[in-house]
């Protein structure tokens, strides 16, 4: 498996999405900037320092399922909200309702903007396939099936765990590894038979807790070091750079 950069064990890669398939991480970040920056203004000191998009986007929402990256920010500003319904409406100062803010947002930039994916990464999956490795999407948005379908990606994946079926089975989001080995274990292949592809540092978590033979960070944003740190085998700027692939 070295022209695709892999151990020989390996049978099936799993991949995230914002960051790692299409370049809709920063559309993400940007959603929750502005969702953050709105709710603090009602507060004062530490607590009403804005969302970086950058530190804070990577330490307390990247990679997370949403409801869990409005919780994890608003601990680190010292702030606790009643969780609230699902059906909540964005304007509601709940968890439930700050999520549902967030993702308006993004849904409206995505339909602005488009989605466009990393062509290095399409080339890669590809390869993969070709090699009769199976392959699996694994990310926490709700969104995941439409943001394929819209690059035109959807073929390309054996399995598809995303914020709606990790809703339906209820699996906990990363850094938990569970949607990672729900995903080997929907395609047949033992965790450590599979690799795990991420840019976040919550989903190097899950691949280093998980038990997977390899995990490859993407490292989009020069952060290598993080992910090293956080449990990758390697760091990547491009999946392009594995193996033959260019």
């Amino acid at each position: 498996m070295t022209e695709l950069g892999l151990p020989e064990t390996i049978q099936a890669c799993l991949f995230d999405l914002d960051g790692v398939v299409t370049r809709t991480a920063v559309v993400h970040a940007a959603a929750w900037k502005e969702t953050f920056d709105d709710f603090l203004r009602g507060y004062e000191g530490e607590r009403a320092r804005p969302f970086d998009a950058v530190a804070d986007y990577d330490e307390y929402v990247d990679g997370r399922p949403r409801a869990d990256g409005v919780r994890t920010f608003l601990a680190s500003r010292g702030i606790e909200l009643p969780e609230g319904d699902p059906g909540d409406p964005p304007d509601a100062r709940t968890v439930q309702g700050l999520g549902n803010r967030k993702n308006e947002l993004v849904l409206e930039k995505i339909r602005t903007d488009g989605v466009e994916s990393y062509e290095g990464t399409i080339r890669y999956i590809e390869a993969v396939r070709a090699k009769g490795l199976k392959t699996a999407i694994v990310s926490s948005s709700a969104n995941t099936r439409d943001v394929l379908r819209s690059i035109g990606a959807e073929h390309l994946f054996d399995v598809r765990i995303d914020g709606v079926v990790a809703a339906e089975r209820k699996l906990p989001g990363k850094p938990n590894p569970d949607t990672f080995q729900a995903a080997a274990r929907d395609l047949g292949v033992e965790y450590r038979r599979a690799a795990v592809f991420e840019d976040a540092l919550a989903g190097m978590d899950a691949g280093r807790s998980g038990g997977f033979g390899y995990v490859v960070g993407v490292d989009r944003v020069g952060q290598s070091d993080a992910l090293y740190k956080h449990g990758a085998d390697i760091v990547v700027k491009d999946l392009a750079e594995l193996g033959d692939n260019e």
